[in-house]
């Protein structure tokens, strides 16, 4: 049964290694590789101290304004798409490593993620800045987390009958 467990284990490292390259190539490298060389060939300290002034730092305004705007900006689809980003994440990082089951740890692994990525896009241009994408990246990750406490309760009912 030991065995069974640390394959598993093995097995969900894997697919979050696989996982965590998915995630990256989709949310940092989301453009085609000629615009990506053109933003690191004009790249330069002083345009990365700009990007400060267009980073969203208020809390909810990009929610706000995608829920208002909806029929115009794909809102939906972005803020749905920001929490099912991260749902694998919650799922994964408890099946991967021993004691990491606790909600609080899926939280912040989510929070550190999702910060470390904005603050790669503000800095390279890659992407925009935003704090509501943090909030709902984390989000994403709580909820996985839920799912994997839902079917883990499922499963370990099921195998005590």
């Amino acid at each position: 049964m030991k065995e069974i467990k640390h394959k598993g284990r093995y097995i969900s490292r894997i697919l979050l290694l696989i996982y965590l390259l998915l995630l990256i190539r989709l949310i940092i490298f989301k453009y085609p590789i000629p615009v990506l060389r053109g933003i690191m060939d004009e790249w330069e300290l002083s345009n990365a101290k700009a990007g400060v002034a267009t980073a969203n730092l208020t809390l909810f305004k990009t929610i706000r304004m995608y829920i208002r705007y909806y029929d115009r900006l794909n809102g939906f689809d972005n803020l749905f798409g920001n929490i099912l980003a991260f749902m694998p994440l919650g799922v994964l990082i408890p099946l991967a490593f021993h004691g990491m089951d606790r909600w609080w740890m899926v939280l912040l692994h989510s929070f550190w993620l999702s910060l470390c990525i904005e603050l790669f896009q503000l800095v390279s241009h890659f992407g925009a800045f935003d704090v509501d994408d943090i909030l709902l990246n984390t989000m994403g990750g709580i909820l996985g987390f839920c799912l994997f406490l839902l079917v883990r309760t499922i499963y370990r009912k099921r195998r005590s009958s």
